[in-house]
């Protein structure tokens, strides 16, 4: 292939980055996971020449629910009647009764009057709230330091937004800022409830008595809260009863769901201003049915299925507590995700490489830029599928590669 200098200069500052990622160990190198729907949460991998079969500790299917038969069927179903793909956006032929009847369901679970669905959670971060914070000028937007990158790229959306960045689940440092900001300003707080790395939660109540008190909307990504927390799995504000009180709510598909995609839900005349502005809704294939159909006998399953969260906080708990019992660097973490320090992003990689060749299991590695250099980290989010003597066999795995053989320590 010809190419001309620009291009060669190009591909230069390419492989240069890609050299400086690597020496700081920070380099991506994906693990062909083969999900067992029949033996969940095994995988089957082929490394070294060789096809083992592993146990995945890492997985954001936190319910188990993408390989619920129940949802499975929905999805074949759904395949068979409607096929494999929606063939076009929603505004051209992509709409479907089971596409309505989603939103339907979404809208109910957060009490809300409408919702509306996106191809994942990200674009639905990142279409929402570009398209909101351009319906005025000169908002003023109070973010979360620990915010989603989707979340702070739909931010950057809005053309004449004025960001400030609040020190994390900081109400002082966000009322000092609310404060400081024009009283007749447009003004948004963004936040999450659970921040998938480090395992905390928000003080939602207390953001929303902010948000009443300086005359500002409120957007809640609650994509890893979704399913789990709440009696009918509408998140943490649901748990804490304060969904009434937030003027957005964004979740996942995905996730607890087990299945893909994202959406918002909030009042008619707003999730009906993101429809008919926002380009990651307009401009996009639809959803496949047999995914909108899986989701729909997803949320619909746990709406009822008080005893999968129950399992899933013990599962939780146990592995917490055993954490702490092995004297292993755990994180402090209010939720359901367990986070392992290690400190240095080579090292994290070389734990997890370990765990996989030595002992046939996987916790992903989370290093830079996902989390602050200097603080990278295994995850770790038992199910209700994960059993204490899994967690056993993982203590003694990590003990073994912790204990500073092959020069490999805890931070």
């Amino acid at each position: 292939m010809q190419t001309n200098n620009r291009t060669h200069k190009f591909i230069a500052q390419c492989d240069s980055a890609l050299s400086e990622i690597k020496a700081a160990g920070r380099y991506r190198r994906f693990v062909a996971l083969e999900k067992l729907a029949d033996r969940f949460p095994y995988y089957r991998v082929t490394m070294d020449g060789k096809v083992e079969d592993i146990l995945v500790w890492s997985s954001n299917d936190y319910l188990a629910m993408g390989t619920d038969p129940e949802v499975i069927e929905a999805s074949i179903e759904a395949a068979r009647t409607m096929g494999a793909g929606a063939g076009g956006t929603r505004n051209i032929a992509g709409s479907s009764p089971i596409h309505v009847a989603l939103e339907a369901e979404l809208a109910g679970l957060h009490g809300k009057d409408a919702a509306l669905l996106f191809t994942s959670g990200y674009v639905s971060n990142q279409a929402t709230l570009s398209a909101v914070l351009n319906s005025l000028p000169d908002w003023h937007v109070f973010s979360d330091a620990q915010n989603h990158n989707s979340m702070i790229v739909g931010i950057k959306g809005g053309r004449s937004a004025k960001v400030h960045v609040f020190a994390h689940n900081d109400l002082a440092d966000l009322e000092q800022q609310l404060a400081a900001a024009p009283e007749d300003a447009p003004k948004m707080i963004a936040f999450e409830s659970v921040y998938s790395m480090d395992g905390d939660i928000a003080p939602i109540a207390a953001i929303c008595d902010l948000a009443d008190k300086y005359n500002a909307i409120t957007y809640l990504d609650e994509v890893h809260a979704v399913g789990m927390y709440g009696p009918h799995g509408g998140g943490v504000s649901e748990r804490d009863g304060v969904a009434h009180r937030l003027t957005i709510i964004e979740g996942t598909l995905a996730k607890a769901y087990g299945c893909h995609g994202g959406y918002v839900a909030g009042d008619a005349s707003v999730i009906d201003y993101i429809r008919s502005t926002a380009a990651g809704f307009i401009f996009t294939t639809a959803l496949p049915p047999p995914t909108v159909a899986a989701a729909l006998a997803s949320i619909r399953r746990l709406k009822v299925d008080d005893a999968r969260r129950a399992c899933l906080f013990d599962r939780a708990a146990l592995l917490k507590a055993k954490f702490d019992e092995a004297d292993l660097p755990r994180l402090h973490s209010e939720s359901h995700i367990v986070p392992l320090m290690i400190g240095n992003a080579a090292r994290a990689t070389a734990v997890s490489m370990r765990l996989i060749r030595e002992f046939g299991m996987y916790a992903t590695p989370i290093n830079y830029p996902t989390v602050p250099a200097g603080t990278e980290r295994l995850r770790f989010t038992p199910g209700p599928k994960h059993t204490e003597a899994m967690m056993d066999d993982l203590i003694v795995a990590l003990r073994h590669i912790l204990s500073g053989e092959s020069g490999i320590v805890a931070a």
